[in-house]
This record gives structure tokens, C-alpha cells and sequence, in this order.
């Protein structure tokens, strides 16, 4: 089972997911796909945020952070009772799992990609809007994940074909404009032209048309 929730702090809303248990937790960073939140050095749900168009896991939306952080915290059995706490995130490919680790445990590959959010205390108001939106639902995380790549893919190789097209493009039109500069004079070595325009080869009588 996984809570889906709404943040309409950022247009387009923002869509955030956190599974019910530890258990949902660990099927959810098998099969995550963008960031996650989690309270440092506390028991806490992870939260997912799925990251909108143009938008990358270090330049999120300063409202929309907080909500984020207040909802990573509210999820936290330990942490929501806790003042001035810190949450932390990172890309969902920075989690590192392995088998000596606890239900639900992660750590990271590389801790130059987390950042902290220190949450001072609990806003009822954020809590109470996000809650509002709250879907519960039960997704195939593999089968939706596999469906998210298969589209990435697709993107990338529509954006791939597109540059193709237009690097062909590019490249006839500079064949092009190199003919048209190495052939522009050609007109004047041209033989019959040369001819015609020679007086040598005019008959004697051609004076008389001044006449």
C-alpha cells in the first residue's frame, strides 16, 4: 500500500508517495524513481517526490521543500515529537542497500549528493493541507517503473532522431551554400558563353548593325 500525496505549493502540483510500513518502504527504494526523504539518524517513512519537467533533485522549489520536510517529519514516530530536526535527501540512484542492512535502512554512495533540511518544528497547517490530498493506493511499483523507463527511452530516442534530422539538415544546407560559392563565377568560364561574346568570331558585317 502506498499514500499518495498532493502539494499545490508549485505549479504544476507536486506528487509525493510514501509507503505504509518499513516493508512497502524497501519495495519503494527497489523500484524509487526520483528523490528521497528520510529524518537523519531517526526512524522514519521515506518520502518520494516526483520530480516535474526541467526540474532536477538540487533546485526544488523552496516552499515545496518545506513541505517535504514537514511531511518526512510528521512520518517519523520519534522525529514529529522532536524540535529541530534534520532531514535529509537525496537522488533516489544515491541510496545504497545492501543485504547486512535493516528493514527499511539505507545508506549512500556518495554523501556529496545529500543535502539537509533542518525542520525547527511541526506545522499543523502543512500537515493538514498535504493530508487533505491523501490517495491510498496499491501500484505495481516494478511494472510502474519499468513503464518510466520505457518512456525515458522513448524520449531519448525521439530527441535523438530529431537532432539527427536536424544535423542532416544543417549539414545539406552548408553543402549547399559551398557549391554555391565554389560554382558562383562558373557562368563566366562557360565556353559558349566565351564564344558568344568573343569579336572574333562575329561575321564582317557585324559593324553595320551601328549603322
Amino acid at each position: 500500500m502506498v499514500f499518495y500525496f498532493t502539494s499545490a505549493v508549485v505549479d504544476p502540483p507536486a506528487y509525493v508517495y510514501v509507503g505504509k510500513d518499513k516493508f512497502e518502504n524497501e519495495e519503494l527504494i527497489k523500484h524509487g524513481w526520483e528523490e528521497d526523504f528520510h529524518v537523519d539518524k531517526l526512524s522514519s517513512a521515506h518520502i518520494y517526490l516526483r520530480l516535474r519537467e526541467g526540474e532536477t533533485w538540487d533546485n526544488i522549489p523552496e516552499p515545496l521543500l518545506t513541505d517535504l520536510a514537514q511531511l518526512t517529519k510528521a512520518n517519523s514516530i520519534e522525529g514529529n515529537k522532536k524540535d529541530n530536526i534534520t532531514i535529509i535527501y537525496t537522488p533516489w540512484s544515491n541510496l545504497k542497500k545492501d543485504g547486512s542492512m535493516a528493514v527499511g535502512q539505507v545508506s549512500f554512495f556518495d554523501d556529496r549528493k545529500v543535502k539537509r533540511v533542518l525542520v525547527h518544528q511541526r506545522e499543523n497547517p502543512i500537515i493538514n493541507r498535504l493530508n487533505k490530498t491523501k490517495v491510498e493506493k496499491h501500484p505495481d511499483l516494478r511494472v510502474e517503473k519499468e513503464d518510466h523507463l520505457k518512456e525515458l527511452r522513448r524520449r531519448d530516442q525521439t530527441a535523438v532522431q530529431a537532432r539527427k534530422k536536424e544535423e542532416a539538415r544543417l549539414k545539406k544546407e552548408r553543402e549547399q551554400a559551398k557549391y554555391q560559392k565554389n560554382h558562383a563565377y562558373d557562368f563566366i568560364n562557360n565556353e559558349d558563353e566565351m564564344e558568344a561574346a568573343s569579336n572574333q568570331n562575329r561575321d564582317e558585317d557585324w559593324e553595320d548593325d551601328f549603322m
